[in-house]
């Protein structure tokens, strides 16, 4: 399948760098592919509702509305957009919840730019694309051949919390990452422990290590 000539393509993302560094990549190989910007997932919303686009790239891990959250809205909302994640998490459970959100695509941030440009042309063409590391893993798991983990069980915004405290973040920060309050931190992070029968922050942390959980830096 082939891209449409005019393409309009939205990246969400809240790394500056990041966004800038796309913009460079797919308005520099020459197809005529415009490129628009976004911080978060509200002002993403708020751009689609005043223009129109062919593509939107999302990040999974922003503040504010998570982009699963974002996903969500945009197949509600904008039926017709295709959708690829770029994101830092290799780890399936994140692209099944992905796909399961409404995404179209899933590329993680450490492929090449040239499978950047692939799988926006899939998709933006109406295929569907995942990096071929975690098409494996997915099918597998999806399969059955091999088990799901224990945070299959985890809501989005509980495996979010999960990933963040692994990473080494302190429950204030998440609370300020995710424009949450401490005491709903702290109910995720207790329910967290109790859907993996975990007794303390430290299991928490080396569950997470185990299960790959924190790979990726996180926002601060």
């Amino acid at each position: 399948m082939n891209a449409p000539p005019s393409l309009r393509i939205l990246i969400v993302d809240d790394h500056a760098i990041v966004r800038e560094g796309l913009v460079r990549i797919l308005e520099g190989i020459g197809r005529g592919w415009q490129v628009a910007e976004a911080t978060t997932g509200f002002q993403a919303l708020e751009w689609l509702r005043r223009h129109e686009a062919t593509l939107a790239i999302v990040d999974l891990s922003m503040p504010g509305m998570s982009g699963l959250d974002l996903i969500t809205r945009l197949r509600k909302e904008f039926p017709r957009l295709r959708v690829l994640v770029l994101s830092m998490h290799a780890e399936e459970q994140y692209a099944l919840r992905a796909f399961q959100a409404g995404a179209h695509g899933y590329v993680t941030k450490d492929r090449a730019p040239a499978e950047l440009v692939d799988a926006v042309a899939k998709v933006a063409g109406g295929g569907a694309y995942v990096t071929a590391s975690l098409a494996e893993q997915v099918v597998q798991q999806l399969n059955g051949a091999t088990a799901a983990p224990r945070h299959v069980h985890l809501s989005n915004r509980e495996l979010e919390v999960l990933r963040r405290i692994v990473a080494g973040q302190r429950l204030c920060e998440i609370a300020e990452a995710l424009h949450l309050s401490i005491k709903t931190i702290s109910t995720h992070k207790r329910r967290i422990q109790d859907k993996l029968q975990l007794p303390s922050m430290a299991a928490l942390i080396r569950y997470g290590i185990e299960h790959g959980l924190q790979e990726g830096a996180v926002e601060r």
